[in-house]
């Protein structure tokens, strides 16, 4: 009986370390880009600094997060990660070059109340239902969606952009919202 007990136990240790985070198969909606931002910040903290960072969907794979981050803008230093079927890797390290006189900071974003994968994932479901209803594409996939921080530090600028295909394959439709969830425009 003892044998059994471990035998299952150990079965189950290794069932719930294989399917480890759990970030590949996010849905993408309001819940889905939170619970990937709840595993960023678990990552790298809840203050750390961005310049870029996607979700691509891969139908095999799942998702994968991309991230260029850094928790010391002054370093001028940032990694690039990439988070595919439950573990982090980095890429690669990036040195920045900021504008005399300016903080680095000022170019770079965080995950916070103004800017977060909340608000994203909203916007990934309200392009679904939009594509769904003008154009009669039904279950739309997501391709990308992405924060497009602009490259001046201008943070009012700053864009979701959400990309979808049917489920099929076929033309990208891109949709790009303003910081405050304003619809901007619709490319395909």
């Amino acid at each position: 009986m003892k044998v059994l007990k471990f035998t299952l136990v150990l079965i189950s240790t290794v069932i719930l370390i294989s399917c480890g985070g759990s970030s590949d198969m996010h849905t993408a909606d309001e819940k889905g880009f939170a619970a990937i931002e709840k595993e960023i910040k678990n990552k790298f903290g809840d203050h750390s600094y961005f310049t870029d960072l996607t979700i691509t969907h891969n139908n095999s794979i799942g998702n994968i997060i991309g991230v260029t981050v850094t928790d010391a803008p002054e370093s001028l230093k940032m990694g690039q990660w990439n988070l595919t079927q439950g573990n982090w890797m980095q890429n690669s390290e990036i040195s920045l070059e900021v504008p005399e006189g300016s903080k680095a900071a000022d170019f770079m974003f965080q995950l916070n109340q103004k800017i977060n994968l909340s608000t994203l994932g909203i916007l990934a479901e309200k392009s679904s239902k939009q594509l769904e209803t003008e154009k009669n594409i039904k279950n739309p996939i997501l391709s990308i969606a992405y924060i497009k921080f602009p490259q001046n530090g201008d943070q009012a600028k700053t864009e979701y952009i959400v990309k979808l295909q049917p489920e099929n394959g076929g033309a990208t439709f891109t949709f790009s919202y303003k910081l405050n969830g304003d619809f901007i425009n619709l490319n395909y």
